[in-house]
């Protein structure tokens, strides 16, 4: 079955956007890896135009509501960025994870193929997936409430933050 993509006639719509790491191992976790993904984000926004509605970082993969004039470039930009910085950040503090991340051509991969993007059309569709990213963090149990997940969008205070970052 074919991965589901951003269709290129609709790359500027809105779309629900869920990005893995292979494996699912967690790795986001340690060593300021949730900074390296928001950095990244932040430049989208300041450099690409990158609206973000609603975000969460999990351990193991991010959930994004975004629009952006190309979105299929945000997420390669975005996947291709990051990548490089885990890599470095990886080979230095956890040198023997690495070895995870090597496909039979010894590349390095460390986001599933799949981005699984669903095209917002209806204001019920969004509602539903921002409750769904907001309430990620209380599903897994790692916080009773949405809000105490300081890297989602729940947290108002780390949005500030996003928001000030842009001006």
């Amino acid at each position: 079955m074919p991965s589901q993509r951003i269709n290129k006639k609709c790359k500027s719509e809105i779309y629900f956007i869920t990005l893995s790491i292979h494996k699912l191992y967690y790795l986001f976790d340690r060593h300021d890896r949730w900074e390296i993904l928001l950095n990244s984000l932040e430049y989208c926004q300041k450099h690409k135009q990158l609206k973000i509605f609603n975000w969460v970082f999990m351990l193991n993969h991010i959930h994004l509501i975004v629009q952006a004039p190309d979105a299929i470039a945000f997420i390669r930009d975005f996947k291709t960025y990051t990548s490089k910085e885990l890599k470095n950040n990886i080979s230095i503090t956890e040198p023997n994870i690495l070895k995870l991340f090597i496909d039979k051509n010894r590349e390095y991969h460390f986001w599933k193929s799949t981005n699984m993007p669903k095209l917002i059309e209806t204001e019920k569709f969004y509602l539903n997936k921002a409750t769904y990213i907001e309430n990620n963090p209380v599903r897994k149990t790692y916080v009773r409430n949405p809000e105490d997940w300081i890297y989602s969008s729940a947290n108002k205070e780390k949005l500030l933050e996003l928001e000030n970052a842009l001006e």
